[in-house]
């Protein structure tokens, strides 16, 4: 069994263990021991990070070529028309090449907490919620992707990672942990990658003020 930990990281945390210059990273809120990141969420973006202490999980999980779905909601500015959705839905050219095709639907606004500090907001501002669900992991791939047809993020969130999502955990700064069984042939049995070092132990799964 390999231990998996589900984390609502909050908006301007670092998804690593260690800062240099001091910002909120992953060791104020994630208090078991010997886990890493299994991918990579924006420091300005919010939502499910997995951490885990397999490395065939973390790989798993992290690796394009398993094509583990995720799942992202995204509040752009304006209102896309029916021939921006189908070019995401196609997939999108960036300057590191086309992207896959994406499930891409405009939703109502999702039932979260408010942002602290909230996005810019000016009276006549007018924005749209999406849900998308892409296979890749490009860096800030999703913001790129709503940039290229000409309405840029305000707000992401990660909603889930394959089988795994926000539902299962509480507000942001809190996390769970569960046990996954991992199949003999699942790959070698090396250590998670680790991003910055070891982590910095904490007493409480709320960062110190």
């Amino acid at each position: 069994m390999a231990r998996l930990i589900l984390l609502n990281k909050p908006f301007n945390v670092l998804c690593q263990f260690t800062d240099k210059k001091g910002r909120p990273t992953l060791a104020d809120f994630v208090t078991t021991p010997g886990v890493y990141p299994a991918g990579r969420l924006d420091y300005d973006s919010e939502g499910l990070v997995l951490l885990t202490d397999s490395g065939p999980l973390q790989a798993r999980i992290a690796d394009p070529q398993h094509k583990m779905t995720k799942t992202y909601w995204v509040q752009v500015e304006g209102r896309p028309d029916d021939s921006e959705i189908d070019a995401l839905r196609s997939g999108v050219t960036l300057k590191d090449g086309p992207t896959r095709p994406a499930k891409v639907a405009i939703i109502e606004p999702p039932n979260v907490w408010e942002r602290n500090p909230p996005i810019r907001y000016r009276e006549n501002d007018v924005t749209t919620w999406l849900q998308i669900e892409i296979s890749e992991g490009r860096n800030r791939q999703v913001r790129r992707m709503t940039a290229h047809i000409g309405h840029p993020t305000l707000r992401l969130i990660r909603a889930s990672v394959g089988p795994w999502s926000l539902s299962d955990i509480g507000t942001p700064g809190e996390f769970t942990s569960v046990e996954v069984h991992m199949p003999k042939n699942s790959g070698s049995r090396r250590k998670p990658t680790k991003h910055t070092g070891k982590p910095t132990r904490r007493n409480s799964t709320q960062r110190k003020r």
